[in-house]
């Protein structure tokens, strides 16, 4: 794990302001005849390659790629690219 930096004193308000981080596996378009048809075992095939990082967003905006780790018994996920901020203001 990294050190963390001391923070900047503005900066110390927004410490401890809760975010959702959420990781998103895949997606896909599906008819709803076809999720009608779904039930327990189906599987569903997703626009992303097997191996291929994970989108991680904060506040439903893309922040990072990462993979996903084993962390005990708990999965969890590693980080492995931090978008530039100049691309995150392209994605709002």
């Amino acid at each position: 794990m990294t050190e963390e930096l001391p923070a900047p004193d503005n900066l110390k308000l927004l410490e401890n302001i809760e975010v959702k981080l959420t990781v998103e596996v895949g997606g896909t378009k599906i008819t709803i005849r076809d999720l009608l048809k779904l039930n327990e075992g189906s599987v569903v095939e997703l626009e992303r390659l097997a191996g291929e990082h994970l989108d991680i967003y904060v506040n439903g905006t893309l922040l990072a790629k990462g993979e996903v780790v084993l962390v005990g018994e708990r999965l969890g996920i590693r980080f492995t690219e931090i978008v530039s901020p100049e691309q995150r203001l392209r994605n709002l």
